[in-house]
């Protein structure tokens, strides 16, 4: 999932869980991309993001239910 950017530019869609409250707690972020997930902090967005392959991904949320 990603919107395009000025200029043409691809950019991550970033979303947070539905089970996120909104008050400002302690949050992750996330973006599909084409072969994977990318996470980051939602406190500090411009800081650095982990990039997750589609298959680890689907293994960590499967281990989560």
């Amino acid at each position: 999932m990603t919107r395009e950017g000025f200029g043409g530019s691809v950019r991550p869609a970033w979303f947070r869980s539905s089970f996120s409250n909104g008050a400002g707690g302690e949050c992750v972020e996330c973006a599909l991309t084409g072969d994977g997930v990318l996470v980051r902090d939602s406190k500090a967005p411009k800081a650095h993001r982990i990039a997750v392959g589609s298959r680890a991904w689907r293994d960590f949320v499967h281990a989560m239910k």
